[in-house]
């Protein structure tokens, strides 16, 4: 047989194997990487989705927590796993938009070294202020920080982070210029606001609803296009008249680029599925989860979605200067 048969004999022998690979996985325990340590809030909603997928599977889904560089440790490990439908990462709004316009050198390109899984759940954000700040609402306080910005300051929980772009963009809309005072970690934030030593912070909602229902401090506008399960009688920034400020920390599935079309359908389908399951959605909604619809689920509104992402936070990013090496 001359090369050109041998050619011909290997390229059948991959197209026949690759459909016979997919359709038989997974044959073994499938390993989620949380990009953050254990403990924390993804942690604990990737725990509990990872059980019902691993069921659907028929496999076990292991979580390996690798933290370091703000997720980017962890996802970047993925993306250099071989692309077989044994590694995937649980990834967010900071490990695949924000850091690649906030970092001068990304680990990675997160628009073209992933296969989108789909989108999963969203947190959005919430203005919160401490509770002696003399306003009730977001009006009020837009009214308030116009006139006192020069020695106003807002928290987060660190250049670049979930709770400070979103106040970023909030300040911007106002046209304001407002201190940032960066802490190490959200929790060290929250704590000053509610002693006063801070005026405002764009918290999540899992923790940020809970310290304004206890009175600890001031709720002002859920900063999403809609109410929030977790504190419903607070209006959006959009219902008192603010549009354009929407924050959401949405998490997303991805798998390395080059995982075969089948396996990606069968993780969606397992995905779409957990999320389906009563006892899985009250689970994470209690978190303070908003689950992503049908409709919004799928691999290819993931790889529509991400670009704008990027390309959203990135102007954000680059208009203001911030720049992390």
């Amino acid at each position: 047989m001359g090369k050109s048969g041998i050619i011909v004999v290997c390229m059948g022998l991959c197209a026949w194997t690759q459909p016979v690979a997919a359709q038989e996985w997974p044959t073994r325990p499938v390993t989620l990487v949380v990009p953050f340590a254990a403990g924390g809030g993804i942690d604990a909603s990737a725990r509990i989705q990872a059980i019902r997928m691993g069921e659907i599977l028929g496999q076990t889904i292991v979580i390996e927590n690798i933290g370091g560089a703000a997720g980017m440790a962890g996802a970047a490990r993925v993306a250099k796993a071989a692309p077989d439908g044994y590694a995937m990462v649980i990834g967010n709004v900071g490990t695949h938009a924000y850091s690649q316009t906030l970092y001068k050198r990304p680990l990675y390109h997160a628009a073209g070294e992933f296969a989108p899984i789909g989108l999963v759940t969203e947190s959005p954000r919430i203005l919160v202020v401490r509770k002696d700040l003399p306003v009730s609402n977001l009006q009020e306080f837009i009214a308030y920080v116009k006139a006192n910005h020069a020695k106003m300051q807002f928290g987060s929980a660190g250049v670049g982070s979930a709770t400070h772009l979103p106040c970023v963009l909030l300040n911007l809309a106002l046209g304001v210029d407002v201190t940032h005072v960066p802490y190490r970690g959200a929790g060290p934030v929250m704590q000053d606001l509610i002693a006063g030593r801070i005026d405002y912070m764009c918290d999540t909602i899992q923790t940020g609803a809970v310290q304004a229902r206890q009175g600890n401090v001031k709720g002002i506008a859920v900063m999403s296009g809609k109410r929030s399960p977790a504190i419903p009688e607070l209006p959006t920034s959009g219902e008192q008249g603010l549009s354009g400020v929407e924050a959401s920390a949405w998490n997303a599935y991805f798998a390395p680029v080059g995982t075969p079309a089948p396996i990606i359908h069968k993780l969606n389908a397992a995905m779409s599925g957990m999320l389906d399951t009563p006892v899985i959605r009250q689970r994470l909604e209690t978190l303070g989860l908003e689950i992503a619809g049908p409709e919004r689920r799928t691999p290819e509104y993931l790889a529509r979605f991400l670009p704008e992402e990027i390309e959203r936070w990135g102007k954000l990013i680059r208009r203001v200067g911030i720049s992390i090496d």
